[in-house]
């Protein structure tokens, strides 16, 4: 199983170099000290894994994967190395295709075991972090859906057309205080003053087509 490594801090990259050297099946074939040399690498050599730090110079690791994706390079697996166990930087490294995500605090057992599994086929998330991760996964979903009703939304779109409440009355068939009432509903929902904010949050959202 061959693997290239990147990290930017030498006493590290060395420690993880010595871990894949000391394991007869894996093979070592690169260690890079920034982004674009893992890339490179990784274009070069097409390794069975990659274990790359979160935050290379250059290229971050989220970066080369994704440009990775882009060029076609999907065949190395790759694990991410980062201090952070925060939800949205876990969340992000698997969306942008990471299988594996470590703490740089894991022992040399947890990394030599994360490689095995990768290179396995399966994905490595320590226990801790599922709880972050399926949190982001719940509020990215909760950001996506439309806090507004049908009409709610019907109204904003005419009003981002530039249509007066008056004029939105006529179109819809309703009185002027009632689109007023929507108005105001839309405000509130999406915790803004007028109709300038309103609108642009929305298109922020994608709530408006």
């Amino acid at each position: 199983m061959s693997v290239v490594i990147a990290d930017d801090h030498p006493v590290y990259r060395e420690g993880l170099v010595r871990i894949v050297r000391e394991q007869p099946e894996f093979e070592l074939a690169a260690e890079c000290r920034d982004g674009d040399e893992a890339l490179a690498a990784i274009e070069a050599k097409a390794p069975d894994v990659g274990l790359l730090d979160l935050h290379l110079p250059g290229r971050d690791g989220i970066n080369v994967l994704r440009e990775l994706r882009l060029r076609g390079h999907t065949a190395t697996r790759v694990v991410m190395l980062s201090v952070s166990d925060d939800g949205a930087t876990v969340h992000e490294a698997i969306a942008a295709g990471a299988v594996g995500y470590l703490v740089k605090e894991a022992g040399p057992n947890e990394i030599r075991d994360a490689l095995k599994a990768v290179a396995s086929g399966r994905t490595v998330l320590p226990a801790r972090l599922h709880a972050g991760l399926a949190a982001e996964i719940k509020e990215q979903a909760e950001a996506l859906e439309s806090p507004l009703s049908a009409r709610e939304q019907e109204v904003l779109r005419l009003t981002a057309e530039g249509r007066s409440a008056r004029e939105i009355a006529a179109q819809l068939i309703v009185s002027t205080a009632t689109v007023k009432t929507h108005l105001q509903h839309i405000y509130e929902k999406l915790d803004v003053s007028d109709r300038a904010a309103a609108v642009a949050k929305a298109m922020r959202r994608g709530l408006l087509d």
